[in-house]
């Protein structure tokens, strides 16, 4: 094995550690409002959520890994290095909102990334301005439509079961919010798995001249172009993601699950399908949105329709910044990686 194949399959490696970060990282956005609820305590949550991000492999397609594949950045540009240089601005940017408990972007942090490293070598034209405006635009978008769909569930359940008795009710959302959880699982493993499928076939591609030649199972790493995803990335990206939910990031499920707003089951349950549903329309049209905006969003959606003091503003416009602030801090690290790396 000659040293570029070994420096490409080390930043595949890579490139698993970031979805296994995403994981860790984001797993509070799939088990905050169950374990807020205490319908699962946290060890199970996590168990559940890993779960269902895998099973995410078999039911999600591959439409948010071709955009990050060949969408954002002019393959020409792409490199071993520029996505070593991205995934490294990915990676310490995770690590520092997690250190901080903040639920920032893993999916905008790799995105800014790719985009800082992809500038870094050869300027702004390297970037394609269509592919970008989908995802920005959802940056906004993606926690707006999963407060709208909350409210309009919780609103509409609420007038359905306004007869009910609150015992029996929340004895059934309890039940079902097993349920919302797994949707919400889903969603999260189908897009953002997808992120660092798209990175690393965007790396086989750019590199398949080193394995045109090879043989053995090696020859599975040949690709000519972006279009297809083979199996072999999709269930690696899936396992890593899973993996890193198992884990759990522990420091954001108390920012998530506690301090927006207080949840019971009816309203984690409303949160998760909002959020759910959201990741769904998302996935299918091949948009990479912030699966931690979604569900932010929806949770903040639950507690206006309480009151609108019900939701600690302060806390929301904190997690807001970190928000703003992930694209360019990721494109800036990744920018001073490509430039170290020369």
């Amino acid at each position: 094995m000659d040293s570029t194949v070994a420096y490409i399959l080390a930043v595949i490696v890579v490139a698993l550690v970031f979805d296994f970060i995403n994981g860790f990282h984001d797993s509070a956005n799939s088990i905050a409002t169950v374990v807020a609820t205490r319908v699962l305590s946290p060890g199970v949550a996590v168990l559940w959520a890993a779960f269902f991000n895998f099973i995410a492999a078999f039911i999600m397609g591959t439409a948010v890994a071709k955009t990050i594949g060949k969408g954002l950045v002019d393959p020409a540009v792409l490199d071993t290095d520029v996505i070593l240089a991205a995934l490294t601005g990915a990676i310490l940017w995770n690590l520092l909102t997690w250190w901080l408990g903040l639920p920032s972007s893993s999916s905008h942090a790799l995105m800014g990334g790719l985009g800082g490293a992809a500038i870094a070598k050869a300027g702004v034209i390297a970037l394609i301005p269509g592919g970008w405006v989908k995802p920005i635009v959802f940056i906004f978008l993606s926690p707006l439509l999963g407060c709208t769909l909350a409210i309009g569930l919780t609103v509409a359940l609420s007038w359905i079961l306004r007869r009910g008795q609150p015992g029996p009710i929340d004895r059934v959302f309890r039940r079902l919010q097993l349920l919302s959880a797994a949707l919400y699982s889903i969603g999260h493993g189908g897009n953002d798995a997808q992120k660092t499928m798209g990175i690393i076939v965007g790396l086989l591609v750019a590199n398949q001249a080193a394995f045109a030649s090879q043989g053995g199972w090696m020859s599975h790493l040949h690709l000519t172009n972006a279009d297809h995803v083979p199996m072999w990335i999709v269930l690696a990206a899936h396992a890593a993601i899973a993996a890193g939910t198992a884990l759990g990031g522990w420091r954001i499920v108390k920012t998530m699950g506690a301090k927006i707003t207080r949840l019971r089951p009816f309203g984690g349950f409303c949160a998760e399908t909002a959020g759910g549903i959201t990741l769904f329309i998302a996935s299918h049209f091949g948009i990479p949105v912030s699966t931690t905006h979604t569900i932010t969003g929806a949770i903040v959606g639950v507690g206006a329709t309480q009151r609108i003091s019900a939701v600690r503003w302060g806390v929301a416009g904190t997690i807001v910044w970190a928000w703003i602030l992930t694209i360019p801090m990721s494109a800036a690290v990744a920018g001073i990686t490509y430039l170290l790396l020369h």
